[in-house]
């Protein structure tokens, strides 16, 4: 029953999990860069500001499903980069040292390097 499920509607769960993805991803950069959705802004030009920035370009580019594996690659160095300069110096254990986002994160950019940006996108093949 789930395998009929996912053959029929398996581009639309595709779908939802890159917007997805992408929405939340710039939701975080949106908080970074401009104070949005409950966050600060951070100083111009910091390593926090350019993570920003980061998050906000992946995030849109996601959601569109343009330049998508390239653009899931940044966003998975990035989130490699933060578990390993914020998260590990904490320890190792992602419910201790807050990484526990950067880690889906990280997850979810490699599954879509490996899928592209599926059906509906700019990217469409």
């Amino acid at each position: 029953m789930i395998d009929k499920f996912a053959s029929k509607y398996g581009n639309h769960l595709y779908l939802i999990f890159r917007v997805l993805i992408g929405l939340v991803f710039f939701m975080h950069g949106a908080q970074k860069l401009l104070g949005w959705f409950g966050g600060n802004a951070v100083q111009a030009f910091g390593m926090f500001w350019w993570a920003g920035l980061i998050e906000v370009v992946v995030g849109v580019l996601l959601i569109i499903g343009f330049l998508t594996r390239w653009t899931a690659a940044l966003g998975a160095v990035e989130m490699a980069f933060a578990w390993f300069i914020m998260h590990v110096p904490r320890g190792w254990n992602p419910l201790a040292n807050g990484g526990e986002a950067a880690l889906l994160f990280f997850a979810a950019f490699l599954a879509i390097v490996a899928k592209g940006a599926g059906k509906w996108a700019v990217d469409k093949k």
